[in-house]
């Protein structure tokens, strides 16, 4: 449940930003900022509380859609679009900054920079990373879309990338829109076959990554990759 607490600050959101920096303000006041104005009823800032309460967490807001949004009371079609293009830039902000390291460094770390990329995805996306021998990343590949099964998740097209790329190392990621990464025995299977396609091949096969609500599960931290 999102918590809104009543603020009694002498200076309004704009005030407070430029005296004391952005951080310093609540999502309320930050909100407020972006909706500029409030309604013939509601401040700006009552308004701003009315949609955060209504949405009841911030991961609810960030997921509205145009239309949800425009079904509360003073947000028109305008307000709207201004608020999914914030989030949606936010988003491409946090996304570009992460990528420009372009190297994986170690699982968790890259875990952390899909579970941002892949946060809004409602189907079963398998992404396959290929890297040269530094493991800097060469290209990022959407195989399929889909549910992950030995039928679907074909090595062979995956490995004929690797090929064309030249590439040195493989990870493999896929996300669960149930939000839990415990990986399937389809997953289990398929990284089995990934793992033997990839040694005859001569790639080195990094990971695979199953990308869950805010957690992620890794093949390679887990034990049940081959020793790399």
């Amino acid at each position: 449940m999102y918590e809104i607490r009543e603020t009694d600050y002498p200076m309004m959101p704009r005030e407070r930003l430029r005296a004391l920096g952005e951080k310093y303000l609540s999502d309320q006041e930050l909100l407020a900022i972006l909706l500029r104005t409030g309604t013939s009823k509601l401040s700006v800032l009552e308004l701003s509380s009315m949609i955060l309460k209504h949405f009841e967490t911030l991961e609810n807001f960030r997921r509205s859609s145009v239309e949800e949004l425009m079904k509360l009371p003073g947000i028109g079609v305008t307000k709207a679009v201004e608020i999914r293009a914030m989030i949606e830039l936010g988003k491409r902000i946090q996304t570009t900054e992460r990528k420009r390291y372009g190297q994986v460094r170690g699982s968790h770390q890259f875990a952390k920079t899909l579970m941002a990329e892949m946060a809004d995805l409602d189907q079963e996306h398998l992404v396959a990373v290929y890297l040269d021998g530094k493991n800097k990343i060469i290209k990022k590949r959407t195989i399929f879309v889909g549910t992950v099964n030995s039928a679907s998740a074909n090595p062979r097209e995956i490995l004929h990338f690797a090929v064309k790329t030249l590439a040195a190392g493989l990870v493999i990621v896929h996300n669960h829109p149930s939000g839990d990464p415990k990986p399937s025995d389809a997953d289990l299977i398929f990284t089995e076959r990934m793992e033997s396609a990839c040694d005859h091949l001569g790639l080195t096969f990094i990971d695979h990554i199953v990308i869950g609500q805010n957690r992620y599960f890794s093949f390679q931290e887990n034990g049940l990759m081959l020793a790399v």
